[in-house]
């Protein structure tokens, strides 16, 4: 199944799909790569997707330090920004681009708090029980950095890690409530900001003895 729009933009959003998201109460984001070191791997491509299943991918430059649209949007404090293992994704934004997103909603978090039954909390796991659909991954080791000459199945792959990360978030705030879970589940994602500073500043087990 396609999306109902998709777009590909260089660099930035462009100011009329701006529009388009700012309209909306949450979105769901995802980011590209090289590797999972921000220091040393860059960032590629952003992935949004509304609940209207509007679909932008935005090629990152090589060097790029700011998108302002992009940013607009990621700060809005009036739209709930939807990622899967947030801490990456929003570590790696505001490395790159100075983006300080916010507020935060992370599907990967929330389910290890209330999917305990099960010990499966990736994407593809979480998606196939709450959303009923199986995600094709092949293309998630691939070489992002020739964005220009991206696959169908690259896109593809990047358009689906977003497009049910909404549905998916419904789902387990509806069990977060159900078991009296939601408010910790909120005060963990207040606490994403924090943590994503000190992956920047290269901490670690900071909270340990």
């Amino acid at each position: 199944m396609q999306p109902c729009e998709f777009q590909i933009f260089d660099r930035d959003l462009a100011s009329e799909w701006l529009e388009k998201y700012r309209s909306s109460s949450a979105i769901a984001v995802d980011t590209e790569t090289m590797g999972l070191l921000p220091h040393r791997d860059r960032l590629c491509l952003v992935q949004i997707c509304d609940e209207r299943d509007r679909v932008s991918v935005i090629r990152i430059e090589r060097g790029q330090t700011e998108a302002p649209n992009l940013q607009q949007l990621l700060e809005a404090s009036e739209i709930t920004k939807i990622f899967h293992f947030a801490r990456f994704d929003i570590t790696t934004l505001r490395y790159h681009l100075g983006i300080l997103v916010n507020p935060i909603f992370c599907t990967k978090l929330a389910s290890k708090l209330i999917r305990t039954y099960s010990p499966r909390h990736g994407l593809k796991d979480v998606v196939q029980e709450l959303a009923g659909v199986e995600l094709d991954k092949s293309a998630q080791s691939s070489d992002w950095g020739n964005a220009m000459n991206l696959s169908e199945a690259q896109l593809k792959y990047a358009a689906n890690d977003v497009r049910y990360l909404i549905e998916a978030r419904q789902k387990l705030m509806a069990m977060l409530e159900r078991e009296e879970r939601l408010a910790l589940a909120e005060e963990c994602f207040r606490c994403l900001p924090t943590f994503a500073q000190l992956d920047i500043l290269q901490y670690q087990n900071v909270f340990e003895h």
